[in-house]
């Protein structure tokens, strides 16, 4: 509550001395001015912050692709259409809208984004897809999604800089592009064909572009692993800013 305090009228009294050879001193006058009337100042407006009810930067296009029953959703926005350097954002559905989580720095694919994914084009799937399963390296942090643990996600090499590639699949998540959901991460049935490339996940940063996944952080998959619900249906958003933004 913001209190509005009154102003204060500072009240003066002259002080009259009057001398007469062998006369009396004059009372001085103490009595006060009448007060001047003042007006309240009006209480102002405050705006009420309030949470959007469409997920911000998203166009009709896109947004119309978002299922009525997600209440998760991972936003990745592109900095451009051939960039590798991205943002992501989980945002959260409340009765009063979505509400924002941290931002992360990310990385995607070498060659930026296309809403017409080919196996081997190094280029991220824009879209909407799915978020139901995971796995690593590393044991489950405890995650409510199905979560596969072993070998197979053992990641070797280089990436485009030179970077070792070693921790990667530490923790990923398996986004649902040409994929069957419901299986683990390591499951290469392709609906769309082989052509059409797969095996998109979020996992764990190499410091470099992709040849197709998003990358952030370990602690901040780690932290997504921990909060994405299944039973809040959570999505990837995933796309350059002007591709979702139509």
């Amino acid at each position: 509550m913001i209190t509005h305090k009154p102003r204060v009228a500072l009240l003066a009294a002259s002080l009259l001395l009057t001398g007469c050879g062998g006369g009396a001193m004059a009372t001085p006058d103490h009595r006060p001015a009448a007060p001047t009337p003042t007006t309240a100042s009006p209480m102002p407006e405050v705006a009420l912050e309030v949470a959007p009810q469409q997920l911000p930067g998203l166009g009709p296009e896109t947004w119309a692709e978002v299922p009525d029953e997600a209440r998760q959703a991972v936003v990745v926005t592109g900095q451009g259409r051939n960039s590798a350097r991205s943002t992501v954002v989980l945002y959260e559905r409340s009765d009063i809208g979505w509400e924002a989580g941290a931002r992360w720095p990310a990385h995607n694919a070498l060659r930026g984004w296309t809403e017409h994914h080919r196996a081997g084009d190094l280029r991220s799937p824009i879209g909407v897809f799915t978020l139901t399963d995971a796995g690593g390296l590393l044991r489950d942090p405890g995650t409510e999604l199905p979560y596969d643990h072993g070998v197979g996600f053992t990641a070797t090499g280089t990436g485009f800089k030179g970077e070792s590639l070693a921790g990667s699949f530490d923790y990923v998540i398996a986004v649902n592009y040409n994929r069957k959901p419901g299986t683990t991460p390591l499951d290469w049935t392709r609906p769309l064909g082989t052509g059409r490339g797969g095996g998109i996940w979020l996992h764990v940063d190499h410091r470099g572009p992709t040849q197709g996944c998003v990358s952030i952080a370990r602690e901040h998959m780690r932290q997504l692993l921990l909060a994405l619900d299944p039973d809040r249906h959570p999505v990837v958003v995933m796309g350059d800013a002007e591709a979702l933004a139509r």
